[in-house]
């Protein structure tokens, strides 16, 4: 799993590449989180376009990266997802912490 994290104004936007497992996620939670702690973005997007396998632990990540930005007084905003990691996220009720967007289909 790979995470490249690009600076915007006052936004933050981290691509994820690959498996989002629990080794992953933690690694992924600790980069985000230094940057938002040094940045203190707006809003953090989390772009899943290229992520090809997510369990619990992806649900977890996000979680906890709205509950950061909540605490500086910004938002998250999740998409790109799969249609099948859009339904997980949305059962999880992620769409009431944010805006989550599924991968548009061309």
């Amino acid at each position: 799993m790979a995470a490249k994290i690009v600076y915007k104004q006052r936004e933050i936007c981290v691509y994820l590449d690959g498996e989002i497992d629990h080794h992953s996620a933690s690694l992924i939670r600790v980069s985000i989180d230094e940057a938002v702690s040094r940045k203190r973005p707006q809003l953090l997007v989390l772009d899943f376009d290229r992520v090809t396998f997510m369990d619990s632990s992806g649900i977890g990540l996000v979680m906890g990266r709205y509950k950061l930005m909540k605490t500086i007084g910004g938002k998250i905003r999740v998409q790109n997802l799969s249609p099948g990691a859009y339904k997980v996220m949305c059962l999880a009720g992620i769409e009431r912490l944010g805006e989550v967007k599924q991968k548009e289909v061309v």
